[in-house]
């Protein structure tokens, strides 16, 4: 039977804070664990980072006798673990935006770099789903767009970008999260799509990007009746990992799963036996992304299927090897540390996020001397979003660089919240709303259709979704920012004190 060195390797887990946990180190040398994956608690700077990733390999080496892999979500935009001394770039929405698919393929060969630098060799990008769906709550701004070509040149470009950047690049969420409206950390969506419709729209740009030569592929929690009617999410199903993924699609990379914490296995079919279901289904690596003693019960729980023979055990020693042949094949070679953040890098962000800001409605607005800034603090949307953020305001950030008065309010507004906000409108010679995803926050709704009844010169920026802006009237001046962060709000002052024409065009129809 596999060692337990060999199935540690199909294990991906992590820890909270800036310094590995005894729970980790333990796990590892009991369970010999071979994989991490980061998040944004633990990075602080890019030294700290390095630091970090030095000692989680040189402890997974010394178990395992394989360098670890190393991952992180670092999509950009609204999913970015890195933190400012980095050259973070903005959402994929934001790049599609600019029109020009070299941005995404400078991005990633950037964030490549970078995360090698800091001593990750495995980003957990790009986002190739297809934000079909509108009221989507998990991927809307993480997608290229609503079109599979766009997604797909835009994609490929990214991914391009990162392998030449020297860390591997994984394509999610296979077969497709754009057409959701359930968030699959919280709860079980369902896709009832056939094949070929699936094939018109979700599975083109994976396909283009295997084709491509994609290195992994990760999996998405959803149901899709039509392929597996056997009530399991994509990630479990044999019919959608082996039969549609490898022998149809040609797949032969690496198939990670999305965490297998998340509510939509861990509610529904538990993570241990949940993790023993995927790699039965083809699934190379697991993630048990924030508790390695449940990573180390996953592996327990293999080597129990191995040896009651309901796991092939010839099928995983084979994924074994393609894991350990994708790891022999990293960059030995580390890009200076101080290359990460430094000017060159940030010009191209700055440059790409000035290229994405998009005018939706040009109403021809003249703010006047005294705007009234309104708008929430950035707030953590989905659990794959960067957390909550009260150091970064769109109403105070405004004011500071372009003057008036400012007004915080709530994400949800209350309708007492709304008329207080009405009554301080009044007597400003323009209002300006930034939103956050008012699609999903009907208070925001009433805020924007209470100030558009005043007659006020009026302006909406959406800091994520475009798809706030869909049905505002003619005469109110409408903005897609596609990012709320201390790159883009910058940007935004230049465009509404107009010192900068906007260029951006929507990738995303809002009708």
């Amino acid at each position: 039977m596999l060692d337990r060195i060999a199935i540690g390797q199909h294990l991906v887990t992590g820890f909270t804070g800036l310094e590995m946990t005894d729970e980790f180190r333990d796990c590892v040398r009991r369970y010999k664990i071979g994989n991490v994956i980061l998040f944004e608690n633990n990075v602080a700077d890019k030294e700290q980072l390095k630091r970090l990733c030095d000692a989680i390999t040189e402890l997974v080496m010394a178990e395992t006798g394989h360098a670890p892999f190393i991952t992180i979500d670092q999509e950009g935009g609204v999913v970015s673990r890195l933190k400012e001394d980095a050259a973070v770039f903005p959402s994929a929405m934001a790049v599609a935006a600019t029109g020009e698919t070299e941005n995404a393929r400078q991005a990633g060969l950037i964030t490549g770099q970078e995360l090698r630098a800091m001593g990750v060799n495995f980003n957990l990008a790009p986002v190739m789903d297809v934000n079909s769906n509108p009221n989507n709550p998990v991927i809307g701004v993480r997608s290229y767009g609503d079109q599979p070509d766009a997604v797909s040149r835009f994609g490929i470009a990214m991914m391009q970008g990162l392998l030449k950047g020297g860390v591997l690049s994984s394509l999610k969420h296979f077969p497709g999260h754009g057409d959701t409206a359930v968030d699959s950390h919280l709860g079980l969506p369902s896709v009832d799509k056939s094949l070929n419709q699936l094939l018109a729209c979700e599975l083109l740009p994976f396909q283009a990007a295997i084709d491509a030569g994609a290195p992994a592929v990760m999996t998405t929690h959803i149901l899709f009746p039509q392929l597996e009617p056997d009530h399991l999410p994509a990630t479990m199903s044999r019919r959608i990992m082996t039969d549609l993924l490898k022998k149809r699609m040609g797949f032969t990379g690496l198939v990670i799963s999305d965490c297998m914490m998340m509510g939509a296995i861990a509610q529904y079919y538990g993570t241990v036996q949940g993790c023993v279901a995927a790699v039965r289904a083809g699934v190379d690596l697991v993630f048990v992304s924030h508790n390695p003693s449940l990573a180390g019960e996953a592996v327990e729980a293999i080597e129990g299927a191995l040896q009651a023979g309901t796991l092939d055990e010839a099928e995983l020693a084979a994924s074994t090897q393609n894991i350990l042949h994708y790891k022999a094949a990293l960059p030995q070679d580390v890009p200076a540390l101080d290359t990460v953040g430094c000017e060159a890098y940030r010009a191209i962000s700055k440059r790409i996020t000035r290229a994405a800001i998009t005018t939706v409605k040009d109403a021809g607005l003249t703010m006047g001397e005294n705007p009234l800034w309104v708008g929430c603090y950035r707030f953590r949307l989905t659990l794959a979003s960067s957390p909550d953020d009260e150091s970064l305001s769109f109403p105070d950030t405004m004011k500071r660089l372009l003057g008036g008065e400012a007004l915080i309010t709530s994400q949800n507004p209350t309708d007492e919240e709304v008329n207080a906000a009405v009554r301080q409108m009044a007597g400003h010679s323009a209002v300006i709303i930034g939103t956050y995803n008012a699609r999903q926050r009907t208070g925001q709704q009433k805020l924007i259709q209470a100030a558009v009844q005043l007659g006020i010169p009026l302006c909406v920026v959406a800091l994520r979704n475009p798809y706030d802006l869909a049905g505002l009237p003619e005469h109110v001046h409408a903005i897609a920012a596609y990012d709320y962060d201390v790159r883009t709000l910058p940007i935004l002052a230049d465009v509404l004190a107009k010192r900068m024409q906007t260029t951006g065009q929507l990738p995303v129809r809002l009708a």
